[in-house]
């Protein structure tokens, strides 16, 4: 007959080894949370600086799904409302950017990605009742903007086309304004460094637009980017220059005395948590 002990031992041993093995074998969680936070020495959107040059602090917080389904936030300092000049200055005009998104995203035939979602741009402000444009006078639009997008990634590139629901960045009646861009990210291998490049082009639609151009602005443009980042321990610090031919008749800031679509070179620190 067995020692007494080591019996007991032996059936404890046995109850144990079921919920161990669950616990093992317990799946990941489909749900995935994650934040980030960055500084930038000059905010640049779609080759637009939105900081007239200055450095901005930004971050957002990221939902995921293992369906694919995502969701998140994301804020930035600004001040483009008062530094497009005194056609685009609000009573109270707005300091922050906050973004609020959702879509779906996932992977096929390998080397292949596509990612479809909503993007709502948020500027909380005060605005006038009228903005005045030579051919007469237009209800003011608040900046907020809507937006659908679709994007098809193939390895290291990504083709993106965005689709604005109404007004556009404090354009009334623009719905149709389009951005198509082409990204690249290309990772060499085993060195924490990535090469990225960008190609974009802003088209501006609608009754008012049309009123712009006729009165001699130009609000339609192409932007175009390069740079390269690396991982330093989980930090990534960035480097790009950003060009566009954004015309002074439309994006010069007679508050800055400059185009605030003119060439530079940006610095960037960013950590994902």
């Amino acid at each position: 007959m067995l020692n007494k002990t080591l019996l007991n031992t032996l059936v404890l041993a046995a109850l144990s080894a079921p919920a161990l093995a669950m616990a093992e074998d317990a799946p990941a969680s489909p749900n995935t949370f994650t934040a980030n936070v960055g500084l930038v020495t000059d905010y640049l959107y779609r080759g637009i600086s939105q900081t007239n040059g200055k450095p901005a602090l930004q971050g957002g917080f990221d939902y995921a799904h293992a369906s694919g389904f995502y969701a998140g936030v994301w804020g930035s300092s600004i001040s483009w409302l008062t530094d497009a000049g005194a056609g685009l200055q609000v009573a109270s005009s707005s300091q922050l950017e906050l973004d609020t998104y959702f879509g779906f995203k996932n992977s096929f035939a390998d080397d292949f990605s596509y990612d479809v979602g909503f993007l709502r741009y948020n500027y909380p402000a005060t605005y006038p009742a009228t903005m005045n444009i030579a051919t007469g006078t237009t209800p003011w639009a608040k900046a907020d903007t809507n937006e659908v997008y679709g994007a098809l990634g193939y390895k290291f590139l990504t083709a993106k086309y965005s689709y604005s629901l109404g007004n556009t960045f404090a354009l009334p009646n623009a719905k149709g304004t389009n951005y198509v861009e082409l990204n690249a990210n290309y990772p060499i291998a085993d060195t924490g460094i990535t090469l990225t490049g960008h190609i974009g082009k802003q088209t501006y639609k609608g009754v008012t637009a049309d009123q712009l151009v006729a009165a001699g602005f130009t609000p339609t443009y192409t932007d175009y980017k390069v740079g390269v980042t690396k991982d330093i321990s989980g930090f990534v610090l960035g480097l790009a220059y950003s060009k566009t031919n954004a015309k002074d008749a439309g994006y010069y800031s007679t508050v800055l005395n400059t185009n605030l679509g003119k060439s530079k070179a940006v610095l960037s620190l960013t950590r994902a948590f």
